[in-house]
């Protein structure tokens, strides 16, 4: 086994690895032996106490793995059964030669139809389905899985839970609830996005020994940040490093009654390093942002155009969160397109775009949730889950910039054409549900950008930062009740880890 790789794959990458690695001079018998070996260890290490298996085989590859772990049960003295739906006779290429050396172990088979279920096993094994689904799964086929699931049995899913897609991590039709799921040779990327956390359980991924130099020949479909990357993004700063070498944070927002989201993202922007933040708001709200956090500049506005002397000293501008769908933000707005500068867009600034169809594309960075997202294409959240990357793939090529999909398994995509790819951000947790946490988001963002990143990895960095700030506070004090503003001294810690410290004037 190794730890979870960075690199992500869709189920068709996966199936080119498994080829590549077969042409290479693997074969694939040993792949399914490997695939099943490592199975069955990971089985006997969660479940250490079982005794009765029920393997579930279906028709495929995945089924093939499913006869493997069970003979390894029957030879470690366990006791499996097989439950087909394919009988193994009719089984092609290496399944059928893992089912033949089940037989000759003995191991019991019949098959699985809606009048034989394994009752009374300690543990499913789900070898059915597999990565190849595409298309809704039949009524039947899905009654099936929920049958399965009524039996409140646990199951350990091979490379991937039964009835979900590996591309889009979303149910089609019915999903067979996974306590752990082992996925061998290319992690797919719908078990850590859409529904995909939900199904999959606890994630264990084996490479089965394939070569690197495989998997430097698919580019892989999506790729999850690390710590290891920020250092070398954000590297340490320079002794005689001042102020105006980390940027100038603007901040757009707060209209009237929404005071402390603007607040919120500036804050975050001076935790996060921006040499200067300055946020923008309505009068009224000048003196409870300086309460707030007296290190920041704060400009009270009526109107737009009194403003513009600051945009142009900003580094980056960040717009959106608090600022209403009114005459003040929409002209608030419009002159921040018009400043010709990098933009950090989020909350109201998204909803106001999405009302202007010939908006065209700027150097921005946009935050939407899926509703927002939805409002930007004009469709559903639900139509955005049920495919996120597809909706990601839609947003950048309409709105252009780089597009950060929040929710879980957050999605970052940059221009295609400078060949920036995809991440995914597999770190944070339900406590993150609360009001504020897209608005610090944004000011990480901001910050990121301020100090001399891409959009594309200020998004990305930002987004894993934030998750893991939230990450460690939740480890902490638990993540209910969990504040947006508890992650400001978790986001300093988290963009110092690794950096030396104790650097600076004396």
């Amino acid at each position: 086994m190794t730890e979870l790789p960075a690199a992500l794959y869709t189920a068709a990458q996966t199936r080119e690895l498994d080829r590549l690695a077969i042409a290479a001079g693997t074969p694939g018998a040993d792949l399914m032996e490997r695939a099943g070996q490592a199975a069955f260890d990971a089985l006997c290490e969660r479940w250490p106490q079982v005794s009765t298996l029920a393997v579930l085989c279906g028709g495929g590859n995945n089924g093939g793995d499913g006869y493997v772990v069970a003979r390894l049960a029957a030879e470690a003295g366990l006791q499996p059964q097989i439950w087909f739906t394919s009988a193994p006779d009719q089984l092609k290429g290496d399944a059928l030669t893992m089912a033949q050396r089940c037989q000759e172990a003995g191991v019991p088979m019949q098959a699985l139809t809606a009048d034989a279920l394994p009752h009374g096993a300690d543990l499913l094994v789900d070898g059915l389905l597999g990565t190849g689904l595409k298309g809704p799964l039949r009524d039947d086929v899905a009654m099936f899985l929920r049958a399965l699931n009524a039996l409140s049995i646990p199951v350990m899913a091979l490379d991937v839970p039964s009835g979900l897609s590996a591309d889009s991590g979303m149910p089609l039709g019915a999903v067979l609830q996974a306590e752990m799921t082992c996925t061998f040779i290319g992690l797919k990327r719908g078990l850590l996005t859409g529904e995909g956390p939900l199904h999959c359980g606890v994630l264990r991924f084996f490479d089965l020994q394939v070569s690197r130099n495989i998997y430097a020949q698919v580019q892989p479909d999506s790729v999850s940040p690390s710590a290891e990357l920020l250092q070398q993004c954000l590297p340490a700063r320079r002794v005689d490093g001042h102020k105006g070498d980390y940027g100038h944070v603007l901040v757009m927002g707060g209209d009237h009654g929404f005071a402390g989201a603007p607040v919120m993202s500036a804050q975050a922007a001076a935790r996060c390093g921006a040499g200067k933040v300055t946020l923008i708001t309505r009068p009224a709200h000048v003196a409870v942002a300086l309460i707030r956090q007296p290190e920041i500049m704060v400009r009270g506005v009526d109107q737009a155009q009194e403003a513009i002397e600051l945009m142009d000293a900003a580094t980056v501008i960040a717009i959106g969160p608090g600022l209403g769908r009114d005459a003040w933000g929409r002209e608030l707005l419009a002159a921040a397109l018009s400043a010709g500068k990098p933009l950090v867009v989020d909350a109201d600034a998204l909803n106001l775009i999405a009302g202007q169809p010939d908006i065209g594309t700027a150097d921005w960075v946009l935050t939407p949730h899926p509703g927002e997202a939805g409002r930007l294409l004009g469709v559903t959240a639900a139509e955005i889950q049920q495919d996120r990357f597809a909706a990601l793939e839609s947003l950048c090529a309409r709105y252009g910039g780089t597009v950060l999909l929040k929710g879980l398994g957050t999605l970052v995509q940059g221009d295609s054409a400078a060949g920036l790819g995809r991440a995914l951000i597999r770190d944070g947790n339900p406590g993150m549900a609360s009001g504020g946490m897209g608005d610090v988001l944004t000011g990480v963002i901001a910050a990121l950008r301020a100090q001399g990143l891409s959009g594309f990895d200020a998004a990305r960095l930002g987004a894993m930062v934030h998750a893991r700030a939230a990450d460690g506070c939740a480890a902490a004090q638990g993540q209910r009740g969990l504040l947006a503003t508890d992650l400001l001294p978790a986001l300093r810690q988290q963009l110092n880890y690794g950096l030396p410290q104790g650097v600076g004037r004396q």
